[in-house]
């Protein structure tokens, strides 16, 4: 049981929690649920990239997904193998994509035939052979939110069938090229198994016929976006999830490489902020608290929900209210219209599920500097980032002020 209180008083707020022990048990379960086939959890690094977190997963034995090259050297950093990183996202530079040839990691995930042409470029002049994948958009329905859909032709990831092929046979007839996998991501918060599954039959057939004119691969990138509960979600069981991926792979001899974020760290994390008042607007009743949507994005982004739990010694009657931070917007809270009690100064706010897409989505927006960051590891607690003060905001700019 989590002692928020004793957190709040000797951290401070507004603060990130981090259970570890919760991570593990998602890791072990995602792990062993793939045991019938080589595998690797390649931890997607965007949705918590905490050095204290990516390295309790290498410490696992889990790989790195990565989405820029500040991911590849957090990985590095964090202790995990060149041989277990990849290299992923639409837009990577000249300046990227040499440093991630030069690092030797286990393969660029390539997103358009644009793309290609300059990783072959850069491998030429570096006088490298650079192993690749290309990520395919089996043009499925991720049935999940929008904004975090990546499987349709509509979203801005990946190439068609037609195209993929195409780029297969030009990097086999490269010499600086290496086609080793085959990559394919949906979307995030897949909480239907349907689309997972037929996006996989989708890819293995294309590794197939790749196969029948002597293409080769040795890894099917399944992406990462399994679901997690916030609220009222009937999620996939990782069982279910990997027999549904293994089972369009029959006859085929691949490492499977899954890439979890959220479904690692979501619920293992907790976001801590302090009640400084309430107010009234006539009928409309706010809960005004430290924390802000610099903070937190998620309810603001994608009005997405998180749990809300009342640290106080209030016994009234719970009734609505917004939750809101002192950002200068609209946008700014974490729940419109959620039941608390009537709640005092200093009373404490839990938001559960906040270990994904929370503190890596912050800002310094209104010149406010980032929480801190504590993980807990049984009785352990441990200070893994500092809070921001405000000679850190200023430091890349104080030298340039004119006086």
């Amino acid at each position: 049981m989590i002692n928020f209180k004793k957190l709040a008083a000797a951290y401070k707020t507004p603060l990130y929690i981090y259970d570890l022990d919760y991570m593990t048990k998602q890791y072990e379960e995602l792990k062993e649920a793939f045991k019938g086939r080589k595998s690797i959890m390649a931890f997607a690094i965007k949705s918590n990239s905490n050095l204290s977190i990516i390295s309790h997963f290498a410490n696992l034995g889990s790989g790195a997904d990565c989405v820029s090259i500040g991911e590849v050297r957090r990985a590095f950093l964090a202790g995990i193998p060149s041989y277990k990183i990849i290299f992923s996202g639409v837009g990577k530079s000249d300046d990227e994509i040499r440093e991630a040839i030069e690092k030797d990691i286990l393969y660029i995930n390539v997103e358009s035939e644009a793309e290609l042409g300059r990783v072959e470029l850069i491998a030429k002049e570096l006088k490298a052979k650079c192993r690749i994948s290309v990520r395919v958009n089996p043009n499925i329905d991720p049935l999940t939110h929008p904004y975090i859909s990546t499987g349709l032709h509509d979203n801005k990831f990946g190439v068609e069938i037609e195209a993929a092929k195409r780029m297969y046979i030009r990097a086999n007839n490269s010499e600086h090229l290496d086609p080793v996998g085959i990559h394919f991501h949906i979307g995030s918060q897949l909480t239907e198994l349907k689309p997972i599954y037929e996006s996989a039959e989708i890819v293995a057939d294309l590794v197939r016929s790749l196969a029948s004119i002597k293409i080769e691969l040795k890894f099917f990138d399944i992406g990462g976006g399994l679901g997690v509960r916030y609220k009222d979600e009937v999620t996939i069981k990782p069982y279910d999830y990997a027999q549904a991926i293994l089972g369009t792979l029959k006859g085929l001899d691949l490492t499977v490489i899954c890439e979890p974020g959220r479904f690692l760290t979501a619920n293992g994390g907790y976001f801590l902020t302090k009640v400084l008042y309430e107010k009234q607007n006539g009928a409309k009743r706010f809960v005004v608290v430290d924390g802000a949507m610099n903070d937190l994005l998620r309810p603001s982004l994608y009005k997405a929900y998180h749990k809300i739990e009342a640290i106080t010694e209030s016994k009234t009657e719970e009734s609505e209210a917004d939750v809101v931070g002192p950002v200068c917007e609209s946008g700014d809270f974490f729940a419109k219209n959620y039941p608390l009690p009537i709640l005092e100064h200093n009373d404490l706010l839990v938001i559960h599920s906040a270990g994904a897409y929370g503190f890596g989505m912050g800002s310094n927006y209104n010149t406010r500097g980032r929480s801190a960051e504590v993980a807990i590891k049984g009785d352990e607690v441990k200070l893994i980032r500092r809070r921001e003060e405000f000679e850190d905001l200023i430091a890349l700019e104080k030298e340039f002020l004119e006086n």
